[in-house]
């Protein structure tokens, strides 16, 4: 299976930048394949914790090549400033361990300024966009007046982008934002783009070579399969492709590279997400300061990449047995099973109730219209045994055991992987 995805199970921040770091031990590439810097992936290892929103988290291992494919947006000064972090803390990123697909787009200073005043101007409606320009960076993609990585490479870049910023400024007038400074911005830009060159290539090519001579390539996606643009709790989502399928379109490579393909969802033991939309799960209170932590521990229910408290709720098997058939999961990596630790007893959604009383086992629309329905629970027997030291699948305590068991049986796919704590080494594997 020299394919693996590694895919988000709810709305993100599950979890997956140290799942991505335990596969990547046995990978060659790791490959990042939508999104931009809205995605924030942790890793701790050693007691030193990498915080990377663009790079794919698998090269924190020395053997890795990292690839940032071309479904992705990406701000060159995020990505320079990653880099920078990665190279002080001794990590190679030379152009011979990390490449940008030519036909990935570039985030600039105006997609930033739309995005904010955009979100602005939704008012009361607003839907928690980070304000990082992923939206209008997508936007441009889409209307095909986008910049793209290959564009660093023309000899007139400065001239691209001067139309790119004239064109944004016109809109930014619009909505009573102050205009940028192009020359201010071309100057930046055009020395972005003189330290990216060397890195930018044919990844496509690359990867579909790596593939083809048997090399293990693990597409990291960002986000989770609740904020997918089409899949998603729209209009509360992303504007790319977070399941398994969009690693295939967002990497380059054609439906034969998923012959076989492993497809692991991470999921977290219960259920969180950023920003507005429907959540029927959530839970406040004592409870949901005791599932969100303090916000002291980097580990804790805040946003990566914003900072912002995450909401959270008990884990929804309806969603989690919605992502599943989506993504095609062959099988499930569970975090965060140690903070349930001590909450007696534990409560699972299993299904829904609509306003008249009918039971939904499945979603018969999608997700988009969650706010509907009444979650129904299971209750089941909780456990006071801390996890953090317990390595092997038969130490865990009983109830924790049957617990897993509950969450696989909801979905149909098997648990490889269960964390109990934020630490590399921290991982249970059945």
């Amino acid at each position: 299976m020299p394919l693996q995805v590694i895919v988000g199970a709810q709305w993100g921040d599950e979890g997956k930048g140290r799942i991505v770091d335990w596969f990547a031990a046995g990978a060659r590439y790791a490959a990042r394949y939508n999104g931009g810097d809205n995605a924030g992936h942790t890793v701790t290892v050693g007691g030193r914790i990498f915080k990377l929103h663009l790079i794919p988290s698998g090269v924190i291992h020395p053997h890795v090549i990292g690839v940032l494919g071309n479904g992705m947006v990406i701000n060159p000064q995020t990505l320079l400033e990653e880099m920078e972090m990665l190279a002080e803390n001794g990590i190679e990123v030379s152009p011979r361990r990390l490449r940008i697909s030519f036909a990935a787009h570039l985030i600039t200073p105006a997609h930033k300024a739309l995005d904010r005043a955009i979100e602005a101007a939704r008012g009361r409606a607003e839907i928690g966009t980070t304000g990082r320009g992923i939206g209008p960076a997508y936007t441009d993609k889409a209307a095909r007046t986008g910049l793209r990585a290959a564009d660093m490479l023309a000899p007139d870049f400065a001239d691209r982008l001067g139309v790119h910023l004239a064109a944004a400024n016109r809109l930014l007038g619009l909505y009573g934002a102050p205009p940028l400074d192009p020359a201010a911005v071309c100057e930046t830009f055009c020395a972005y783009a003189e330290r990216l060159k060397p890195y930018i290539a044919d990844t496509a090519f690359e990867l579909e070579t790596a593939l083809r001579a048997g090399e293990v390539v693990l597409a990291e996606g960002a986000q989770g399969t609740l904020l997918d643009l089409d899949h998603g709790t729209y209009p509360f989502v992303t504007s790319s492709s977070t399941v398994a399928p969009g690693a295939l379109t967002g990497l380059g490579l054609g439906l034969t590279a998923a012959a076989g393909a492993r497809v692991l969802g991470v999921v977290k033991a219960f259920q969180t997400r950023v920003g507005a939309g429907p959540f029927p799960t959530e839970v406040s209170g004592e409870l949901a300061e005791r599932l969100r932590g303090s916000g002291k521990n980097p580990w804790d229910e805040f946003g990566t990449t914003t900072g912002r408290p995450r909401r959270v709720g008990w884990l929804d098997g309806v969603l989690l047995r919605y992502a599943a058939r989506l993504n095609g999961l062959t099988e499930l990596a569970v975090t965060k099973l140690d903070i349930l630790t001590g909450i007696q007893p534990l409560r699972l959604c299993v299904a829904y109730q609509t306003a008249d009383g009918q039971r939904l086992d499945d979603l018969p629309f999608g997700p988009a219209d969650l706010g509907k329905y009444q979650p129904v629970y299971e209750e089941l027997p909780g456990w006071e045994e801390p996890l953090g030291e317990l390595r092997r699948w038969r130490d865990l305590p009983a109830a924790a055991r049957g617990y897993l068991e509950r969450i696989s049986a909801l979905c149909n796919a098997p648990i490889r992987l269960v964390s109990v704590g934020p630490e590399r080494e921290q991982v249970v594997e059945k």
